[in-house]
């Protein structure tokens, strides 16, 4: 019994060794067909939208130059502020301007003075016209002394138009002046945010010398965009065919702001305005539309998108945009038929909405799609399917200003 135990022992080795050997060769069992998520096509009434890459611009900017020549002194603002209406930005030294207004204030009474003094010489020679004339009639005095008053008369009624008109010319160098020496304190036409100065205490500044600094009215804020001349024709003719003018149609509709950073803007749009012309370089024309902007968080400059609905698509079939892969400039879906089979289908893609997709060709209502899965899929291939969660979006009413689809 001794002997045989360790033969058995052996034995009981070798097998678990050629076991162990080949265990690693084994065939795995065959995997079952792939999981997806799919979902019927729906059909609905849904709305269209469109966007345009928008940037944002100030509702008043006003570019602050100088309007005399002088030292800049001052500063009177910090940079980025804001400011409101007739708040000093910048002092420029009023010395010489004063000094000018006060050079033209004497030039003034001067000729004030001068004025006084032809009207005296007036007078008197209007005396000596009165008093030569009838002398002259009974030949007490000469005909020729008559005529020299008479002319003395009438230069001194010349003496004094000249003096009238050295006043007025006096008084406009003073009015002259005294803007001059305003001009030195420059305020801001507007309330608004202030830019960076561009100029520094000591410059040397005037008319010639560019912008110190810009102000712009932030609050309501521009958002500026350039719709296509064909964009712009089909939402006239929307427009014209409610009996409304194009300014009318745009008016009616709501335009929603998405900023740089993905987010919406939770304030809504109204249009402010249209340009005259179609950019005859780009085929586009320029729209305004004027959004609120409390607490100045919108700055002139940034960039986000614009967009309102456009239309109401009647019927629309609708698909998740992950169910749709882009191939060289096509676009596939993988349709699961009754048999859970796959198959795959090319497709004309329309507009998106939301998270969805309209389909325009290649699917037919009731149709399921792979929405989640579909790197799995081969064309003919069995699969297993399990029900997409997401709804497809509701119907919207008619966007107001726009019609038809």
């Amino acid at each position: 019994m001794q002997t045989k135990r360790p033969a058995i022992a052996s034995g009981f080795a070798l097998v678990a060794t050629f076991w162990c050997a080949n265990c690693g060769k084994m065939e795995p069992p065959p995997a079952g067909p792939p999981s997806v998520e799919v979902v019927e096509v729906a059909q609905k009434d849904v709305p269209i939208t469109r966007d345009w890459v928008a940037t944002l611009d100030g509702f008043v900017n006003a570019q602050i130059r100088a309007q005399v020549t002088g030292i800049l002194l001052k500063q009177n603002y910090t940079n980025g502020a804001f400011v409101k209406k007739g708040a000093p930005l910048f002092e420029i030294d009023p010395r010489p301007f004063q000094a000018a207004l006060d050079q033209a204030t004497g030039n003034l009474e001067q000729a004030k003075a001068n004025l006084q003094r032809a009207q005296a010489q007036l007078g008197k020679a209007q005396l000596d016209v009165d008093r030569y004339t009838p002398l002259a009639k009974v030949n007490a005095i000469s005909q020729q002394e008559l005529d020299d008053a008479v002319q003395a008369n009438l230069a001194a009624k010349a003496q004094v138009e000249q003096s009238k008109a050295a006043i007025e010319t006096a008084r406009a160098a003073v009015e002259s002046a005294k803007l001059n020496l305003g001009f030195a304190q420059i305020v801001s036409p507007i309330d608004g945010v202030t830019a960076i100065s561009t100029a520094q205490v000591g410059d040397y500044v005037g008319p010639q010398s560019g912008t110190l600094t810009t102000i712009s009215t932030v609050d309501p804020i521009l958002v500026s965009f350039t719709p296509s001349e064909q964009e712009y024709l089909r939402a006239i003719r929307a427009s014209l065919q409610q009996g409304l003018s194009d300014v009318e149609g745009l008016r009616k509709l709501e335009w929603q702001l998405k900023l740089a950073d993905g987010t919406e803007y939770p304030h809504k749009g109204v249009f402010y305005a249209i340009n005259r012309q179609v950019d005859v370089r780009t085929g586009a024309i320029l729209v305004q539309i004027q959004f609120p902007n409390p607490g100045n968080i919108l700055r002139p400059g940034g960039f986000g998108s614009v967009s309102t609905v456009t239309r109401i698509q009647l019927g629309a079939l609708l698909v998740p945009q992950r169910a749709v892969s882009e191939i060289q400039g096509g676009y596939m879906v993988a349709t699961v038929d009754r048999d859970n089979k796959a198959t795959i289908h090319s497709v004309k893609m329309g507009p998106k909405v939301g998270s969805w997709w309209v389909v325009d060709e290649g699917l037919k209502p009731g149709d399921r799609v792979v929405a989640e899965g579909i790197q799995a899929v081969k064309d003919g291939a069995q699969v297993t399917p399990t029900t997409f969660k997401e709804a497809p979006p509701a119907a919207d009413k008619q966007p107001k200003g726009t019609g038809g689809q």
